[in-house]
């Protein structure tokens, strides 16, 4: 795989608005997950909210798309220096060349949600802008229009891995070359079905989620944003953090329930290890999917230690984040970012002990140590797994 750049990257999730919160809070082992204030939840569900976007508004000539998705987008657009980013790629590459491939996996359903609250006595729903607001091809709709790109558009919903995903495909399709460069990444927030629907599942989490924890009950929900601009890499980027590899692969072993032995997500991460050209022992750090639940947790461990045995630290980060779902692959390329930066492994949180079945080298403490490469995990319902490598361009 040609490297590719990260020009600009931003994030914001229930950690932080912007890298320097997430930053910040990293380091100080600070979580932003809170009990669950939803109606009709059951008791001890924690989440991860991001109560400033509640007070976002969207500009006036883009109104229409506004929900819960669009003004978490339009929050962490804000931060960072982004958009400023985008007019300079924009300067370089003129508007056209510019993609725009963005991973979600319920967009903005809670506006669906909220109008079926309204319907009428005969069961009609209120007006509304479905197509803007609920489908899963407002998101890309959106930051496209926002920023005023021209390029191809395209959404992804592979459930949890749909932020990872953004990354492969944009790079596929600057490649190919339909693109110079890709606003690349992914937005999910909070709603009545993911919650209800993995608690229907007995998959969340009593208290805040505990990954990799030897009594870990589950996942605590959580939403973010995180967007990224990749470009080719040039002779003068060594340095500089960009997209080294990348793999995909879809086992298909259940619907819901990751293979036991993690036959796929050991394929994908060979697969972006192989892209890379890089071996096992160049890996400094892997960001575990580690959602918290008993079955992806044990099965990621045995997974990882099947490449990497116990040489390489490896831990979660969604103690602090909850599961973002389709935005998470996209928040822990910013994680990832910041530990290469930083030089910071950060330790799972909320782990009282480790599960002592695992053999993988699974960190529960921060640590600060030489970080250039990172292979963060992204796998979803119905067997879709996706790796991704970060590092320092030679």
């Amino acid at each position: 795989m040609t490297p590719f750049r990260i020009t600009t990257i931003t994030a914001t999730s229930a950690m932080g608005v912007g890298l320097d919160a997430t930053r910040a809070a990293l380091w100080a082992r600070r979580g932003g997950l809170r009990p669950c204030d939803l109606p009709a939840m059951p008791e001890g569900v924690w989440f991860g909210r991001v109560a400033e976007a509640e007070a976002v508004a969207l500009p006036e000539d883009l109104a229409a798309f506004a929900c819960r998705n669009a003004r978490l987008a339009e929050l962490a657009l804000c931060q960072d220096g982004f958009v400023a980013a985008i007019e300079a790629a924009k300067a370089r590459h003129g508007a056209g060349r510019i993609a725009v491939v963005l991973g979600t996996s319920t967009s903005g359903i809670e506006e669906t949600e909220q109008a079926w609250a309204r319907r009428g006595a005969n069961g009609a729903l209120p007006a509304y802008d479905f197509a803007r607001t609920h489908d899963l091809h407002a998101l890309p709709r959106y930051l496209r229009a926002r920023l005023g790109l021209d390029g191809p558009c395209i959404s992804i919903s592979t459930a949890c891995t749909s932020g990872a995903r953004s990354f492969l495909d944009a790079a596929a399709l600057i490649e190919a070359g339909f693109a110079d460069a890709a606003v690349v990444g992914g937005a999910d927030t909070l709603c009545r079905l993911t919650l209800h629907g993995f608690g229907s599942l007995e998959l969340l989490a009593h208290g805040p989620t505990r990954p990799c924890a030897e009594d870990r009950d589950g996942i605590s929900i959580g939403e973010a944003a995180a967007f990224a601009l990749i470009e080719r890499a040039m002779p003068g980027d060594a340095g500089r953090i960009g997209l080294l590899g990348a793999g995909a692969s879809s086992d298909g072993h259940h619907m819901s329930s990751p293979h036991p032995e993690g036959l796929g997500a050991v394929a994908a991460m060979r697969g972006a290890l192989d892209s890379a050209g890089l071996a096992a022992a160049d890996i400094d750090y892997v960001n575990m999917h580690g959602t918290g639940t008993r079955a992806n947790d044990a099965m990621e461990d045995r997974a990882i230690a099947r490449i990497f045995g116990d040489a390489v630290p490896c831990s979660s980060t969604k103690g602090w984040t909850g599961h973002t779902l389709g935005a998470s692959g996209a928040l822990e390329a910013a994680i990832a970012a910041i530990c290469i930066e930083d030089g910071l492994i950060p330790g799972c949180l909320n782990v009282g002990r480790l599960d002592p079945a695992f053999t993988a080298g699974v960190v529960v403490t921060n640590r600060a140590a030489r970080v250039d490469r990172v292979l963060s995990n992204s796998f979803g319902f119905g067997g879709s797994n996706c790796a991704l490598v970060f590092g320092r361009l030679a």
